[in-house]
């Protein structure tokens, strides 16, 4: 085991406050204090109302439109400043109500400017295409807006004129009030119940704690407890979740039929150029493969040696170890797992991870779960609750994994295509986890540790590939009751998630009727709809490029990996699937989906044989 500092273990306290500034964010590269983001505001308000003032010159020829994009990326970078600042402080204190009114007052101006420029992208389409193609060709002011203006008159059936953008973007804060409510009722205001578990303890069940007891208490009845108990929580507010629901989807099927969409799948697909195809390919695909999903679970329902296997079972290692992962410990194994990125990828990472950029450990009101977020110019910020674990070290070369997209895209892109997209987002973050697995495969031949190491990597296939398929599954059938004006209420909400997770694992798991509620805890589908499903494409493709990576000679996997590290570098420079395409991944095709599939046979049956080799 590396030798972890003594000043580098898991913090007792959840006050943040008390916990080591080295442990937390530093603030200060975005702006000194919250008078610099004032002016920052101010800065950023005069160059809005400025670029107001360049309605009606877009016609007059190349030099006006590369002046109002140039003056957009301006505004855009002080948006990334201004919008970072309230919301990361928010983020890791919910309670604070003084950041929170900072952070509305943010959203007010976005607001506001989403208003006043609602005229650009119809003056814009009113210049015939092959006129603004004559343009972009023989101005080099505009080569670097080439493709986000050209795609502008892709969508063109979907945008309305300047009057009825207007109206669509007057609305754009109510159309947040369903999902900012779902996050003030699921942070700030949720009261996580206690229990006491079989050794008589006492554990507050905050969704840290509540993995870390899932992953690590040997007590089936404990883990039944504190499952009825968390899960419950949201089940006490179940109609208060199904009516923010009920919100986000109505808004999105309006939205839908506002721009001439056919559904609202059609809708969240159009901006990215997604065929619909993918996601039904998946879908389906998915279902019809869930044999080796089932058969895991029955093999570790056979290896704990329960009556009944159980959902709330899926998290407890088969074997034991005591094994720990403190945060430094994590950070240096991560480090050495990138080596086949190359010496320039693991130096941007070690700056990455050097400090002030991390926000490690779990306080109190600080938000759940873990995300990277980019702020131009400074660069991304990474959220963790980490608790020393396997899986939180995971997460953070997840999390890592994006960050270092981030950091990858900002420095090969100009600032209008700086940003990937979310269906190429999660290739960077599964690919440092499958680099991690194999590091760590790689230095143990005992059977214990690989065994654990195998069962961590199935368990990534089934919470980021079929468990998200299994989300997006109930994302479709949702919005499509919506979409057909049948009744939205929580029972029928509770009947296509118990439904799914009848079809998806058989009679290879028992499923308790409190995981009913289970829709209600999942921030991605009030946040961000038809998010989900791309974490499993996602999967897939990263999957089919780390195949290409380490197969055939040294000259074909050197390639391999520079196209990947080229789409690490594209930014939005494309839409994605032709961004993959050129990686060397095309998610139209059925077999990349089935190779997942087919992968986890494989991994289960590795598995098997390890754990005779312990018997």
């Amino acid at each position: 085991m590396l030798a972890t500092p003594a000043h580098a273990q898991r913090p007792e306290t959840r006050v943040r406050d008390q916990i080591p500034a080295e442990f937390r964010w530093d603030f200060s590269p975005i702006y000194k204090s919250w008078d610099a983001w004032e002016q920052g505001l101010k800065d950023m308000e005069a160059k809005m109302d400025n670029f107001v003032k360049l309605k009606g010159t877009l016609a007059s020829g190349p030099a006006a439109v590369a002046k109002a994009y140039r003056d957009l990326d301006q505004i855009g970078q002080l948006q990334y400043l201004t919008y970072r600042y309230p919301q990361l402080q928010r983020d890791v204190n919910t309670r604070d109500q003084t950041v929170a009114g900072r952070f509305q007052r943010i959203g007010a101006v976005f607001a506001k400017f989403d208003t006043a420029t609602a005229w650009m992208t119809p003056e814009l389409l009113k210049i015939p295409e092959a006129t603004m193609l004559g343009w972009i060709n023989q101005t080099p002011a505009l080569a670097p807006y080439r493709f986000t203006v050209l795609d502008n008159y892709r969508r063109q059936k979907h945008v309305l004129d300047e009057a009825g953008e207007r109206l669509l973007s007057l609305g754009s804060r109510s159309n947040q009030t369903a999902n900012a409510a779902y996050q003030e009722l699921s942070t700030s205001d949720i009261q996580f119940p206690t229990i006491t578990t079989s050794d008589g303890k006492e554990v507050k069940l905050t969704p840290g704690n509540y993995a870390a007891l899932l992953e690590s208490s040997p007590v089936q009845a404990d883990r039944a407890k504190a499952a009825a108990a968390h899960v419950g929580t949201y089940g006490a507010n179940i109609h208060t979740y199904g009516a923010l629901y009920n919100g986000v989807m109505q808004r999105n099927w309006y939205l839908a039929q506002a721009r001439n969409f056919p559904t609202t799948l059609d809708a969240a697909l159009d901006e990215n150029a997604i065929p619909r195809s993918v996601v039904e390919t998946l879908v389906q695909t998915t279902r019809a493969g869930t044999g080796p999903l089932q058969r895991y679970a029955q093999l570790r329902k056979k290896l704990l040696g329960l009556k009944d296997y159980h959902l709330y079972d899926g998290f407890v290692p088969v074997f034991r170890s005591d094994a720990t992962y403190p945060y430094q410990k994590a950070k240096d194994l991560a480090l050495a797992s990138v080596a086949p990125l190359g010496a320039a990828y693991g130096e941007q990472y070690r700056r990455f991870v050097g400090g002030g950029r991390i926000d490690v450990y779990e306080n109190e009101g600080k938000r759940s779960g873990a995300y990277s977020a980019n702020v131009y110019g400074v660069g991304p910020y990474l959220l963790l609750n980490y608790n020393d674990t396997m899986d939180s070290m995971f997460t953070f070369a997840h999390e890592a994994g994006h960050a270092m997209h981030s950091v990858l895209s900002n420095a090969g892109q100009p600032f209008v295509t700086s940003g990937y997209t979310i269906f190429v987002a999660e290739v960077a973050s599964t690919m440092n986890e499958r680099l991690l697995m194999e590091h760590l495969l790689a230095q143990t031949t005992d059977p214990k540790d690989r065994f654990l190491l195998l069962q961590h990597a199935v368990d990534q296939i089934v919470g980021t590939f079929y468990t998200q398929v299994l989300f997006a599954d109930y994302e479709l059938q949702a919005h499509k009751l919506v979409e057909e004006g049948q009744p939205v209420t929580p029972e029928v909400l509770n009947g296509i998630y118990m439904g799914l997770l009848k079809t998806y694992y058989g009679d290879a798991v028992t499923v308790d009727q409190f995981y009913q509620w289970t829709w209600a805890r999942i921030p991605h589908f009030y946040n961000s709809p038809y998010y989900v499903y791309q974490y499993a494409t996602c999967f897939a493709s990263s999957a089919e490029l780390f195949k290409q990576m380490n197969t055939g000679d040294a000259a074909s996997k050197k390639a391999a990996t520079d196209r990947y590290l080229t789409l690490l570098s594209s930014g939005g420079n494309d839409h994605p699937m032709e961004q993959l395409k050129k990686a060397g991944v095309d998610l139209t095709q059925k077999a990349t989906v089935q190779a997942v599939v087919d992968h986890l046979d494989m991994l289960v049956t590795r598995m098997e044989a390890e754990a005779a080799k312990i018997r």
